[in-house]
């Protein structure tokens, strides 16, 4: 496998053998990594010293299930730390059959022009832009498919991040050529934006595909895992069927679903945004509840939404953006959160960010909440560019900000995703720590706080929530370092032999003796790493904190955030 090391500034593209310090490292495990390694802390994340790093997880490419997860990093331009983002689509797969261990993008083009980097077995080349600078995502798609071909993965940015916002995403197509799967969290579309890159064409033709030491053995632990995968009631029932949309009545009923810029747990009308509800209206109009945002995949909780007309009009359609849009701005109309989720893919601005960003705008009264109208309009402005519209795609602390209001739910200035910390106090411990900002999926204790999936915490007590989320936090740097999807961990939790099946899968792959301890210290390694960057970057405890609002009471349960400020400060003492 090789590194290919895009310098924007020389315009030129070089690639190097692995070094060995890389050689057992992929997605987070090796973003975080290089990150650390190469990019000055203290940098400014939209200048010449930060840098783009893509890469797929060590099973990508394979027919391990569920493996086709890329890993991007960069300090981000939203939080001022180190960030991995974690996208599904086809680009993982492809990038890995290509022998491409990461794409290292550095430097700025000296002219104001847009570049593409076309990757194929012949290597990467860059090529100018022209024929796409400006547009948006949908349009990019199109474009490059009708002169690529179909069977090309597409990565780009859309007008957000040609504007280097702050709430900017990458867009990363599915198998049908929709840019609906995003690297969303953290501004990664604007530090594209700022290398002059506005998209990356991946064209896996006749690639070299993945060696795997022992076939057999992978074989036979892939196809366990499946099996294991497809039997779980979360992972293999409750996705497939309702999508991750299905949480949106289960998280209501535990009183955690944020409502009105988190002042209540639960939303009177969340029937009418519930998984069950979309399910049940993505049939009557013919759309697919259920689909795979990549080859592969055997939890399918994707799905391909339809408006009242029987048309497209979105895919991907995942809980945290209905809830961004939905309970947290007290929208109650599915197809108008089905425009705004369209909207923010073809713009390229991260769902979550902009729901949260939309509440505090709501907040601030620039519009009313529940105006899903006036939300639409918000989001076109981003792509107009307007005044407003800069404010808005740069996230929900600036527009606080901006706007004086201080209810303002974010965490190292990221949006607090879809679950209240008071009602599910896991999670809360999760947004403060994590290295990452306000993140729900670095350690995602709706597992054992609500779902009862694995070791149970009572969500409203104080005790066992930190060492949860330490314990969390570990194991997903590890997973996010596999290319798995973090939906295997319903299964790792509750499975004892599904883990091992991975580490099985990983020793087959590379000839490796690895054992369940071995992926244990990889979470540690990677969350070390990430935290030394934040360190070096001025992060200290006081980062670590959720805003005080937290401390007022939620209903229905009373529920204040409580866990000490010396508890956090342990969590990462091991």
């Amino acid at each position: 496998m090789k590194i290919y090391r895009v310098n924007m500034t020389e315009g030129k593209v070089t690639s190097e053998d692995v070094p060995e310090k890389y050689a057992a490292l992929g997605g987070r495990g090796l973003t975080s990594q290089i990150v650390t390694d190469e990019v000055d802390p203290i940098c400014h994340p939209l200048g010449p010293k930060n840098k783009l790093v893509i890469a797929p997880g060590l099973l990508s490419g394979t027919n391990a299930p569920s493996s086709g997860r890329l890993s991007v990093g960069f300090k981000s331009p939203l939080t001022g730390g180190i960030k991995e983002t974690n996208v599904g689509g086809t680009a993982a797969q492809k990038l890995a059959r290509l022998g491409i261990k990461a794409i290292i993008i550095e430097g700025q083009p000296q002219d104001d022009k847009f570049y593409m980097l076309k990757v194929s077995k012949d290597g990467i080349k860059l090529l100018d832009a022209d024929s796409i600078a400006g547009k948006k995502n949908y349009d990019i798609n199109k474009t490059l498919r009708k002169e690529y071909g179909n069977n090309i993965g597409v990565m780009s940015i859309g007008p957000a991040g040609e504007y280097r916002l702050s709430a900017a995403s990458i867009a990363v197509a599915d198998t049908e050529g929709r840019p609906v799967r995003h690297a969303g969290r953290g501004g990664g579309g604007a530090v594209m934006g700022s290398k002059g890159i506005k998209a990356i064409i991946i064209d896996d033709a006749d690639a070299p595909g993945v060696s795997i030491h022992d076939k057999e053995q992978f074989r036979e632990a892939a196809r366990d895992f499946a099996k294991i995968l497809t039997e779980h009631p979360v992972s293999g029932k409750g996705l497939p069927m309702y999508g991750t949309a299905v949480l949106v009545n289960v998280i209501n009923e535990a009183g955690g679903l944020p409502t009105k810029n988190f002042r209540h747990g639960r939303f009177e009308f969340a029937d009418k945004i519930s998984g069950e509800m979309i399910h049940d209206t993505i049939k009557e109009r013919k759309g697919l509840p259920t689909h795979g945002c990549h080859a592969g995949c055997v939890i399918r909780c994707s799905q391909v939404y339809h408006d009242k007309e029987g048309n497209y009009l979105t895919a991907g359609f995942e809980y945290e953006t209905i809830w961004a849009f939905g309970a947290n701005c007290m929208i109650d109309d599915i197809d108008a959160i089905a425009k705004l989720d369209f909207l923010c893919d073809d713009i390229g601005v991260d769902t979550i960010e902009m729901g949260v960003t939309v509440g505090v705008a709501m907040e601030a009264g620039v519009i009313d909440f529940g105006d899903a109208g006036g939300a639409i309009n918000l989001l076109e402005q981003i792509a107009e560019g307007t005044q407003l519209g800069r404010i808005i795609g740069n996230g929900a602390g600036f527009t606080g900000k901006a706007f004086g209001v201080t209810r303002v739910p974010t965490v190292k200035n990221q949006g607090i995703p879809a679950y209240d910390p008071r009602s599910i106090k896991g999670i809360g411990v999760t947004y403060a720590t994590t290295p990452m900002g306000a993140d729900h999926t670095a350690g995602y204790s709706i597992t054992a706080n609500v779902l009862k999936v694995g070791r149970q915490v009572d969500p409203l007590e104080k005790e066992g929530q930190v060492e949860l989320s330490r314990d969390l936090q570990i194991a997903t740097a590890a997973v996010d370092s596999t290319g798995l999807c973090l939906f295997v961990a319903f299964a790792l939790l509750d499975e004892p032999k599904a883990l091992q099946r991975v580490v099985d899968m990983l020793n087959a792959q590379y000839n490796w003796e690895l054992t369940t301890d071995d992926i244990t210290e990889l979470g540690k390694s990677i969350l070390r790493t990430e935290r030394d960057f934040n360190t070096r970057a001025g992060f200290n405890n006081a980062d670590d904190r959720l805003p005080e609002f937290f401390e007022e009471e939620l209903a229905p349960h009373g529920a204040v955030f409580d866990i000490p400020h010396e508890e956090l400060d342990q969590l990462f003492n091991f």
